[in-house]
């Protein structure tokens, strides 16, 4: 995928090769390595996890996965 440098993704390139919390519509949540996106706000995300409130907030872990951006949410920095 291409990345975007400017106007609206461009805080995004500063989260490319950290880990990112990232919420989806339907209350999914994932957390895992932004490895690329593009202008739809398409997500390549290496070494995911799908966290599980039902669960006790357990991972499960997913590997590689590409989110299609019309279901993204929020795209957070995890410290």
């Amino acid at each position: 995928m291409a990345v975007q440098t400017g106007g609206t993704f461009r805080v995004l390139q500063e989260f490319l090769d950290k880990e990112v919390f990232i919420k989806l519509k339907g209350g999914r949540m994932l957390t895992g390595v932004l490895e690329s996106y593009d202008g739809h706000l398409n997500i390549l995300l290496k070494n995911a996890k799908e966290i599980l409130p039902e669960e006790g907030n357990r991972k499960r872990n997913l590997g590689t996965v590409l989110i299609r951006g019309d279901n993204v949410i929020v795209v957070s920095p995890v410290y």
